[in-house]
């Protein structure tokens, strides 16, 4: 799937974009993602928020956002980044992927701009966040690839005013344009949606080796803080064998320390005949990626204290209770230590853990 047909039209809300060549043919070819959406004037990429305006590819919906709200950091989901601490979560709308189990179909397949009611600027994002007691920004809802000069410039913004950046992404990102993207980012949670070609392809009309290749930048060739996603769906991506390989693949590329989300689906947009994940599943999957020696893999959307809580993996003690998104135990150093062995928890951490518990507040974001 490329670019999508409209008549010639004007977009409103536009920034030039900074990833597009032309072709010989005249087309100009969008170069965010892998995709390559070749356009005529007056086209969208398959993404529809990118389009070719002016002879020139542009981004239609800079500045425009579905909402603001306070998350707990935890929800993105990063556990070793900043726990128990506010973040300041935002999308736009669109995807670059077409996934058939999308969770937030409702903003991520949106084609009516009318959705993007909240108009903020890079600086005013920056100010809510302080305003708001947040520690960080997190673009997520939908995927930040596609609004790529967006996010970039509230990622300024952001550290310009002491705000750390969060990404929630899928990963599949074009080489330039992931470099320009993850130059300002601070942790990132990338959603590997399951570890075969024919899952990528039946389900997201997309392919899994631009997100390995995403993976392995952000670990290798950025200071970004980098967690893992798989949304285990029964009998698509569940099975033993490819959680075994996934998680083999992740040990050998990024090490034991990158921890490891194992979410439970539930039926949603275009796939509301599977049934809900098991918990025994999740555990499954867990056990499987820790044998491979990943240490802190975690399970999500289910009640699991054990599988959503981190435990030390140099003498087994419990480091950081978790009851869903709240935290029930604290047990680091200042320094983000054992407090019974001393060994030290891969992460990103206060002196002493946020407060910010399970609490959502919507925040309105002026221009």
């Amino acid at each position: 799937m490329a670019a999508q047909s409209f008549p010639p039209e004007r977009f409103a809300d536009t920034v030039p974009g900074r990833h597009w060549h032309r072709l010989e043919d005249g087309r100009l070819q969008c170069d965010v993602c892998p995709r390559f959406c070749k356009l005529h004037e007056g086209q969208r990429g398959l993404c529809f928020v990118r389009a070719r305006q002016d002879d020139q590819v542009v981004l239609t919906s800079y500045g425009r956002s579905s909402g603001f709200c306070v998350d707990p950091i935890e929800k993105k989901p990063l556990n070793h980044f900043l726990p128990g601490s506010p973040v300041l979560s935002f999308g736009t709308a669109g995807c670059n992927l077409t996934c058939k189990f999308c969770q937030n179909w409702d903003i991520s397949k949106a084609r009516e701009f009318d959705r993007l009611t909240d108009l903020a600027m890079p600086e005013a994002i920056a100010d809510a966040a302080v305003r708001s007691g947040c520690r960080s920004v997190a673009f997520t809802y939908n995927d930040p690839v596609i609004f790529l000069e967006y996010a970039a410039d509230v990622a300024k913004a952001c550290h310009a005013r002491n705000v750390k950046t969060v990404a929630v992404t899928a990963g599949y990102f074009a080489p330039q344009a992931r470099e320009d993207f993850f130059a300002n980012i601070d942790a990132a949670n990338v959603d590997l949606k399951g570890f075969t070609e024919g899952f990528y392809k039946k389900l997201c009309t997309a392919s899994l080796g631009p997100i390995l290749e995403t993976l392995d930048y952000i670990k290798h060739e950025t200071q970004a803080w980098l967690e893992i996603t798989t949304l285990l769906i029964p009998g698509e991506n569940d099975s033993p064998a490819e959680i075994e390989a996934m998680t083999a693949w992740i040990m050998e590329h990024l090490g034991p320390d990158v921890p490891l989300h194992f979410t439970a689906f539930h039926p949603d947009w275009k796939m509301l005949d599977k049934q809900a994940t098991p918990s025994s599943t999740l555990r499954n999957a867990r056990a499987i990626a820790k044998r491979n020696g990943l240490r802190h893999v975690y399970t999500g959307n289910v009640s699991d204290p054990e599988g959503g809580s981190t435990w030390c993996h140099g003498c087994g003690a419990l480091l950081i209770g978790r009851d869903w998104y709240e935290l029930s135990a604290w047990n680091l150093t200042e320094e983000g230590h054992c407090r019974d062995c001393g060994t030290p928890l891969p992460g990103i951490f206060d002196a002493a853990p946020g407060d910010w518990g399970r609490r959502r507040m919507r925040v309105a974001v002026g221009a």
